[in-house]
């Protein structure tokens, strides 16, 4: 028996890492799960976002867990769009218990040779996104007196870090929104909270952009060693980087019951990052 049995899940940003992640992980505790996230790539990213079959993968592997998965492509930044997602999971799966707000890019350059279209295009997805997310669900969520909010904020949504401003304002505003939303919300017995990953092992890290900016003064720059960068400069528990498996463990307890009384929360899963934050 499953802590999510008979639960509906919504998660953003499902096609790959750590999205892929949650969404098998909730459908292992008997969740279904209504996949969504890109059906194409974006452009103005030095790394890909979508490629063809993310979703129908992750959606194969909720199937795998004996669960049902609905797949419904969605731009976070269309929430005419989400509302529907949410129409179509109340209809066919008989409601929404959880909505995980995933969704997310990262774009690169220091705060004075950062272009409008970064700034916008990551605050866009990032934080209006997660807002339109929590806008969709909530109306149901307080209808009901129950529901699970849960977004991806970062570890640098609790400190500044350089070359990020813009993903680092999104997450700082994700936390900050949680928060409110979970005094505005918890009345109706809904819960709202962020979890906090350190360094991941997905795409957003492991690409040709990532390897440049560790290593700004090697041209021929791969991955390679980074765990060991990580290790030494972000993680006091050694490991290299995170695997998304680890984060799904907050976000289904976040999920279960068990967190019934937690709201307006953070939680930190990384490697003891959390440890270089004020008090």
């Amino acid at each position: 028996m499953g802590r999510l049995d008979g639960k509906v899940a919504i998660v953003t940003g499902a096609g790959r890492g750590q999205g892929r992640a949650h969404s098998v992980a909730l459908a292992r505790e008997g969740a279904d799960v209504v996949v969504t996230g890109l059906d194409h790539d974006l452009p103005g990213f030095e790394y890909d976002l979508w490629s063809p079959g993310d979703l129908e993968t992750t959606a194969e592997l909720v199937e795998k867990e004996g669960r049902k998965a609905l797949l419904a492509p969605a731009d976070v930044t269309d929430i005419d769009r989400l509302q529907e997602v949410v129409d179509i999971a109340a209809a066919d799966l008989g409601g929404v218990d959880i909505m995980v707000a995933n969704a997310g890019v990262v774009s690169y350059a220091p705060v004075q040779e950062m272009s409008r279209e970064q700034w916008d295009t990551c605050i866009a997805i990032m934080l209006t996104g997660v807002f339109n997310s929590l806008r969709v669900v909530a109306p149901r969520f307080v209808e009901q007196e129950s529901g699970r909010f849960i977004a991806t904020a970062s570890a640098v949504g609790r400190q500044g870090i350089g070359n990020n401003a813009a993903y680092v304002a999104a997450k700082w505003g994700v936390i900050g929104l949680v928060k409110t939303a979970a005094i505005d919300l918890g009345r109706y017995r809904v819960t709202c909270n962020a979890v906090c990953p350190g360094m991941v092992n997905t795409p957003m890290l492991n690409n040709e952009m990532t390897a440049k900016l560790f290593y700004p003064d090697d041209p021929d720059a791969t991955m390679d060693g980074v765990d060991e960068l990580i290790d030494g400069q972000f993680h006091p528990i050694p490991g290299g980087a995170l695997e998304p498996e680890e984060i799904s463990h907050a976000v289904v307890f976040l999920a279960s019951e068990e967190a019934r009384f937690i709201s307006g929360s953070t939680i930190d899963v990384s490697a003891g990052w959390s440890a270089s934050y004020t008090a």
